[in-house]
């Protein structure tokens, strides 16, 4: 049996089941394509890129609450080929134009387990070599426009998605937020539908950290299903209508808040958060410089000023609800008129 999927925009084929990835049920496909062979042999064309000379490309650091498998990425040959080996075992291998993965995991772990990683840093990899500028970020839908709430890991851009998600906003990507260029426009596609929370999260937003079931048994990390139970997931791709910047966590009496941004103050905070950034050249980071102006010059930004009283999580959603229903109105009258 084949699967067919949409993420990111990417339309992926698949021989086995995935995860949090949303069928693809139009005829014809859109945008480009990846084969997708999950948990099995390596297939022969595998073998015979891990016959190719390797080298590391990057090697990530143990995280410091060690909450994270380290991971290190390879160039199979003259970039032909790239394999991602985590530290327990799990295995991917990406052909370098993207038209074909592999992966597997240690048993007694299932496609379920290398699904977590798959969603995550090999599609944000596969994004990149793709040439697309995807922000750290989680994105959501309100008032028929996307929606992203960028920043810094643990920043809050999860637990803040799925804050608004429990309250009826639909979500189309949490941590990977890709921005396709259409004409002078900035789109978002959608990723999967689950959020990742931690323990802590699922505690602070419904009174339990067992309110959630987990990604895997061996891992305390959980999951909200957008599935249009408990949360929904918006599963078209939507017009970026805004930017939030999730600053600091405070005490201060008058947080949660939001404050305006200069052009220059957002376009400094979102070249340090594009997913994957270390990847580029000089010619690519000076073309996402580029683009980020782009961005920045007809997108509003926002910075949100985060409550350490997890008890504000209810103002936080009013505040940016009735802050982006404002400001999204106004950004549309704006590009209303300026191609009127």
């Amino acid at each position: 049996m084949s699967y067919r999927y949409r993420a990111y925009g990417i339309t992926c084929f698949s021989d086995t089941f995935v995860p949090g990835f949303f069928p693809h049920t139009t005829p014809q496909s859109l945008g480009p394509d990846i084969f997708l062979e999950l948990n099995r042999e390596p297939p022969d064309w595998v073998y015979a890129a891990r016959k190719l000379p390797a080298h590391l490309l990057y090697r990530k650091p143990l995280p410091v609450d060690l909450s994270d498998s380290v991971y290190t990425i390879s160039v199979l040959g003259s970039e032909e080929f790239f394999e991602f080996a985590y530290s327990d075992g799990t295995h991917f291998v990406i052909e370098g134009s993207c038209e074909r993965l592999w992966g597997t995991c240690p048993a007694p772990h299932s496609v379920d387990y290398l699904a977590t990683y798959l969603r995550g840093p090999v599609m944000g990899f596969i994004l990149r070599r793709l040439g697309v500028t995807a922000l750290h970020a989680s994105a959501v839908s309100l008032f028929g426009q996307a929606v992203a709430l960028c920043g810094a890991s643990q920043s809050g851009k999860s637990t803040t998605a799925a804050a608004l998600a429990l309250r009826g906003t639909p979500v189309l990507c949490d941590d990977v937020t890709p921005v396709h260029v259409v004409g002078d426009g900035f789109y978002v596609e959608p990723g999967y539908t689950h959020i990742g929370l931690w323990p802590d999260a699922v505690r602070n937003l419904l009174g339990t950290a067992e309110a959630l079931p987990r990604w895997t048994p061996s891992w305390e990390k959980c999951f909200l299903a957008l599935d249009g139970q408990k949360a929904h997931f918006a599963n078209q791709a939507q017009s970026l209508g805004a930017i939030y910047l999730l600053d600091r966590r405070t005490s201060e009496i008058n947080a949660p808040r939001i404050e305006s941004v200069g052009r220059r103050e957002g376009l400094l905070h979102l070249v340090q958060h594009t997913y994957m950034n270390w990847l580029l050249n000089r010619r690519q980071r000076a073309e996402e410089f580029d683009l980020l102006s782009r961005l920045v010059s007809r997108v509003p930004l926002r910075r949100v000023v985060l409550q350490v009283d997890p008890a504000q999580i209810p103002a936080l959603f009013e505040l940016i609800s009735t802050d982006a229903e404002s400001l999204l109105a106004d950004h549309c009258q704006e590009t209303a008129a300026a191609t009127s």
